[in-house]
């Protein structure tokens, strides 16, 4: 908990705790200890509470090895024919090797293959994607992936001068 929750704790809830145990104890009134009880019990609903909230709108922070893998364009974002076109047409694989090879497609059939190598920026919290691609290079990969996170998953969005924001997400 934070410093607010601190100085709350030592600095309110155990001097009243103290005292309504103590008139509590004194005075034998049932009061005192259903006021006591009530009070730990709403202070406990509230940790409760805090955590599940955390828990439930904190982003997923990601590592390097959550990068490995095969991506697909999400089409869940923009659905559509260009959608589809795109989801048909591109893809990608990052090895554990740190390499990474760009899949120019029609459907199954690989029309092209791009290489490069990858690393992850972890100066921040979540680490980031870089890419450097052998050139020349298509352009869906002129520039390193913006990440988006959310609770238990992340979208790796690539800004193309040709299709717009490209939106790639794990999968087969």
């Amino acid at each position: 908990m934070g410093l607010g929750f601190n100085l709350l704790f030592v600095l309110v809830l155990v001097p009243l705790t103290l005292v309504l145990l103590w008139c509590w104890l004194g005075a034998k009134k049932m009061i005192f200890g259903k006021i006591l009880g009530g009070l730990w019990l709403g202070v406990v609903a509230i940790i409760v509470l805090s955590f599940s909230i955390q828990y439930f709108t904190s982003k997923i922070e990601l590592t390097k090895d959550d990068f490995y893998g095969s991506y697909v364009v999400d089409g869940s974002m923009f659905p559509g024919r260009q959608s589809d076109w795109q989801y048909d047409h591109f893809r990608f694989v990052i090895d554990r090797n740190d390499s990474i090879r760009f899949y120019v497609t029609n459907k199954q059939a690989v029309l092209r293959i791009y290489k490069g190598s990858v690393s992850a920026v972890t100066s921040y919290r979540s680490a980031r994607l870089a890419i450097r691609m052998e050139q020349p290079t298509h352009p869906i990969l002129q520039s390193n992936p913006t990440i988006y996170r959310s609770h238990s998953a992340f979208i790796l969005v690539f800004a193309s001068g040709i299709y717009g924001n490209m939106f790639f997400t794990k999968g087969k």
